[in-house]
């Protein structure tokens, strides 16, 4: 069978790459179909695509000439994104195409870049730019889409620099799409989200252990803003039957966006409710702010305490004011939850840095966040405190437990790994 790949190309900047592309796919038994994503068109330009910049522009709802011509410049790219968008969904939908291949500059990987966030998880995925040394984030979002540095510029056509990474581009999606997507999990038990930051691992993998043992697979997902908001996508897809949310640190960087674990979209805590799918959230990592090198913490936090996790992530406490308002974000969305919601909170600290003899352990401040909390919440969200810290195993294994009930699990059938922690005394509200 033979793989088709599509190839995203600002064409008259980029005629000779896309040729050079088509021709190395070729070589590998695939078929290329070239799109034109540019903002730029003429017959020389025509006979390099399959796709022409007009039906791209066409797809989208809009005129290429009107494009070019009368509108902004980025919200013309953004029109060319989603018209290149609507193409590929439409061939994906009738199985003729395999994997996406891009390449450009800034314009081209803007883009190409719009376009493959539309796509689902799974087609392969990749640009070769001359941007992709530097902060892709914005590019990337929360999709699987590889990005390759193209080292040389790429103009002119392939020279004796771009030609190496290219061939390698080539080589690697013919190989993506050959591989295809992953065909489902093994087994046949529920499945489940966690989340995890190296702050809170005792408390995922005990918990993960647990619903393990209980016949649960499950997913964890690291708290980076990125990865956090994929989840929320798989949710609101329908891939998940629980979310286990033991580490909420994003709601924080979502309301204090300096905070370089922000979500790349907003709306963490929602996904689950919205499709009433059960959940157990715990405040872990919610107690500090990330920010990059020393240098990058805003000058009003200097004077915080600080953790310097490693030379790239340095972590700030989080004030009791800040605190009361991420309370007040995770009570909103959680009582708008149609599904059956229950918050853990380990009263003892809430990392491995925020628990006691932590840089960071504050009690007082983290207890204004449960005093709003508990104001806000609304009756049906269960709120139960444990007299331990996140990382004691017994707390895993407790929100473990906790989600099993959900799920309409017997929990008393499961041999935990520790001493179980329902023994321990619990403040409800």
């Amino acid at each position: 069978m033979t793989r088709v790949v599509a190839v995203l190309a600002t064409v008259d900047t980029k005629a000779e790459e896309a040729a050079f592309l088509r021709a190395e796919l070729g070589a590998h038994g695939c078929r290329a179909r070239v799109v034109d994503v540019g903002l730029r068109t003429g017959p020389a330009i025509l006979t390099a695509t399959d796709v022409p910049a007009a039906v791209v522009a066409r797809a989208a709802g809009h005129d290429l000439d009107h494009l070019r011509e009368h509108e902004r410049r980025d919200r013309a790219m953004a029109a060319m994104a989603t018209g290149a968008a609507v193409i590929l969904n439409a061939w994906r939908a009738q199985g003729e195409v395999d994997g996406v291949l891009a390449v450009g500059g800034n314009q081209g990987t803007a883009i190409a870049a719009g376009a493959m966030r539309e796509l689902p998880f799974g087609l392969p995925k990749y640009i070769v730019s001359t941007v992709a040394s530097g902060n892709v984030r914005g590019f990337v979002g929360d999709s699987d889409i590889v990005f390759a540095f193209s080292v040389g510029d790429l103009l002119g056509g392939p020279n004796r620099v771009t030609r190496t990474v290219l061939r390698q581009a080539a080589a690697a999606v013919a190989g993506m799409a050959e591989a295809g997507a992953a065909h489902g999990d093994v087994g046949d038990g529920p499945l489940v989200a966690v989340t995890a930051f190296g702050n809170t691992h005792q408390a995922v993998t005990a918990a993960v252990d647990r619903l393990a043992r209980a016949g649960v697979r499950t997913v964890p997902f690291h708290a980076s803003g990125a990865s956090g908001s994929a989840m929320e996508r798989f949710v609101s897809d329908g891939m998940f039957d629980g979310v286990l949310d033991l580490t909420t640190h994003e709601l924080l960087g979502e309301l204090f966006p300096a905070d370089i674990y922000a979500p790349v979209r907003p709306g963490r805590l929602t996904a689950a409710g919205k499709r009433g799918v059960p959940q157990v959230v715990a405040p872990g990592g919610l107690e500090y702010h990330c920010f990059a090198a020393p240098d990058t913490i805003p000058f009003a936090l200097r004077e915080r305490p600080t953790h310097h996790h490693n030379p790239n992530n340095t972590n700030v406490r989080a004030s009791g004011a800040e605190l009361r308002a991420v309370a007040r974000a995770m009570a909103a969305r959680l009582n708008s939850a149609t599904g059956p919601v229950c918050v853990l909170i380990p009263s003892l600290g809430w990392s491995q840095v925020g628990s006691p003899g932590g840089p960071l352990h504050d009690p007082a401040a983290n207890a204004e966040f449960v005093t709003e909390l508990r104001s806000t919440l609304a009756d049906h969200v269960q709120l139960h405190e444990l007299p331990s810290t996140i990382n004691d195993p017994t707390f895993g294994i407790r929100a473990a437990d906790g989600l099993l009930e959900f799920l309409g699990m017997n929990v008393a059938s499961f041999t935990p790994s520790h001493p179980d922690a329902h023994s321990e005394r619990e403040v409800q509200r």
